[in-house]
């Protein structure tokens, strides 16, 4: 196992890719290569930032990535809200806790690699 799937980051961010997909999964076929597309691949982007910036040499990339993971999760809470507004979902607690809890710990490493490659 490499070192990212230790991360609470990248676990909790694949548990919500697996929401985002069995939600999307209830959506209509004319949807399939709109937002259901771009769900999945908002989704996606998370969990997969996080391991590339992870690979990476430095901890100024590392952090780079991990803006890029906060802004695709940033992106998929407003198509879900987009969802939610044209009757395709029902805002889920679950869900919604699941996102919150991605931001925080995105934030979390974000700000830790802000200090220590910023002082």
């Amino acid at each position: 196992m490499r070192n990212y799937q230790e991360l609470e980051a990248w676990q909790h961010s694949m548990i919500l890719t697996e929401s985002i997909y069995r939600i999307t999964a209830s959506f209509p076929e004319n949807e399939r290569f709109g937002l259901t597309s771009q769900m999945r691949r908002a989704a996606i982007s998370i969990p997969s930032n996080i391991a590339e910036g992870h690979g990476r040499e430095s901890g100024q990339d590392f952090k780079r990535f991990l803006l890029i993971a906060r802004g695709s999760l940033s992106e998929l809470e407003t198509q879900l809200k987009i969802a939610q507004r044209i009757g395709l979902y029902v805002e889920d607690e679950t869900v919604e806790t699941q996102i919150q809890r991605v931001f925080s710990l995105l934030n979390g490493l974000i700000n830790y690699l802000k200090r220590k490659f910023n002082p």
